[in-house]
């Protein structure tokens, strides 16, 4: 039989409302259901994206490094129009 640690966890009225009204529409079985689900989920984000903290703040770095952001919309109209004429081309040499 497997053992179980207990634990005692405080929550906000609005995240135990959420909770309660997951246990009521019948998501889950229990607080404790909904709360595992939760962990399990942040288990795995944190294990996938896996970056220590000294990596997030070298990340965040390089970005302010890299100077001000540019405007996406331009950028991805000049992307298109390049592999759409790319496309083209493809297509006339055959």
């Amino acid at each position: 039989m497997s053992t179980v640690a207990k634990r005692s966890i405080t929550l906000s009225p609005e995240l135990a409302a959420e909770v309660d009204e997951a246990v009521a529409a019948g998501e889950y079985a229990s607080a404790s259901e909904v709360v595992r689900d939760a962990l399990r989920q942040w288990k795995e984000r944190r294990d996938l994206f896996g970056y220590t903290l000294e990596e997030l703040r070298a990340l965040v770095q390089e970005g302010v490094d890299s100077g001000p952001a540019q405007p996406g919309p331009p950028i991805m109209d000049r992307l298109r129009a390049k592999y759409q004429a790319m496309s083209d081309r493809s297509a006339a040499s055959r």
